[in-house]
Parts: structure tokens; C-alpha cells; sequence
């Protein structure tokens, strides 16, 4: 995947119900572009990732049964990723000429997104890539590894920053920025017990 060739500076910052606030840096929506992320994140890195569609109601963390067997890219604009008999997932990249134009501006990604999480203190707390189609739906959510949760996805005792490793790597490639060293500076999550 190529860097991009502008600085892209945060497109904004979003306030959330939770009180929480989002630093967001917009992504090219082109295909090829959008085909060569999502393959290198998933055919690299399919054991580093918790992904699913985030909807109203429903959040969807799943992690890939291994090392995907096919990662193709169909006529139609479908990307799929495809572990055999484990299962497989389509995600909408941009619709071919074969799809009715109304289905096309729905189905095709109308924004895609880098986001950096922030916690009460603005300091970043998680760090994701999601993608909406034209209609607003949310399509995919991919959470990095996160320092302050250890791989069963559990919360860590102290955190790992060894686990901003694809964070670190990403983001400039992705921005044409560098690290603003923030991200090695929150606290993470506070541990709950239940009775």
C-alpha cells in the first residue's frame, strides 16, 4: 500500500455519547488502493486484528481462524477474504459496472477512516480503521493491537507497547504524517471486578 502523497491532517475530532473523543484521518476511497490495505492487513496480519461491523445495537469482534486461504477481489468490486471450511466475509470496495448505479453508490464506500480513541485525559486509548458505505451503514471496523489489552483480550496488568508495532507502522503510510508520540502516553483502561 502506498503512502499517500499529501499530508492528510485530522479531518476532525468527534465527541461521542460516551463523552470520549475520536481523532479521525480520512483515507482514499479508491478500490485499488482500498484492496491493497485491506489484503495486507488481513493476508500479514490476520493474528494482530479484531474486526467486524460495529452497528447500532450490535458490536461484532472477531478474529481470523488463521492465515487466510484466498483474498480476492471480484468484477463486482467485492473484496473477500476466505479461510476455507472456517468461514469467509465480502465487504463492498467500490461497485463494478455490472451493479445498478443506485446499488452502487449504497453498497461502495463513502468514507473510510484511520481513528485514534481518546480517554478521559485525551490520551489515546485504542486504534482502529472503519468503513461506511453511502448510506451512512457502518461496513467494517478494524481494531490494531491495543497496549492496554493482552491478546485473549483481556486487560493488561501493565501495558505493551511493544503491540503499537502496526500502529507506528501504518499511520505514516497511511497519513503522510509521522507518530506524534502521544500514543505511548495514556493509562488504559481501568479494571472492573464483578461479584
Amino acid at each position: 500500500m502506498p503512502a499517500l502523497a499529501v499530508d492528510r491532517p485530522i479531518e476532525k475530532r468527534v465527541t461521542k455519547v460516551d463523552g470520549r473523543t475520536e481523532e479521525v484521518w480520512p483515507l482514499p476511497l479508491d478500490r485499488d488502493w482500498l484492496f491493497a490495505m485491506f489484503s495486507e492487513l488481513f493476508d500479514d496480519h490476520w493474528d494482530k486484528l479484531t474486526w467486524g461491523p460495529l452497528i447500532p445495537g450490535a458490536a461484532y469482534e472477531l478474529k481470523c481462524p488463521g492465515k487466510p486461504e484466498k483474498i480476492t477481489l471480484s468484477k463486482l468490486g467485492y473484496f473477500t477474504v476466505h479461510w476455507g471450511a472456517k468461514g469467509h466475509f465480502h465487504l463492498c470496495l467500490g461497485a463494478g459496472p455490472a451493479m445498478a448505479p443506485e446499488d452502487a453508490i449504497k453498497r461502495s464506500p463513502a468514507r473510510v477512516e484511520l481513528v485514534r480513541r481518546l480517554d478521559a485525559d485525551e490520551m489515546p486509548i485504542s486504534w482502529s480503521i472503519r468503513m461506511f458505505n453511502g448510506a451512512g451503514d457502518p461496513q467494517i471496523s478494524i481494531y490494531l493491537p491495543n497496549p492496554f489489552l493482552r491478546p485473549e483480550d483481556r486487560i493488561a496488568d501493565e501495558p505493551d507497547w511493544d503491540r503499537l508495532t502496526l500502529w507506528d507502522d501504518l499511520f505514516p503510510r497511511l497519513t503522510g504524517q509521522p507518530t506524534d508520540g502521544r500514543d505511548r502516553m495514556g493509562k488504559g483502561y481501568v479494571k472492573t471486578t464483578t461479584n
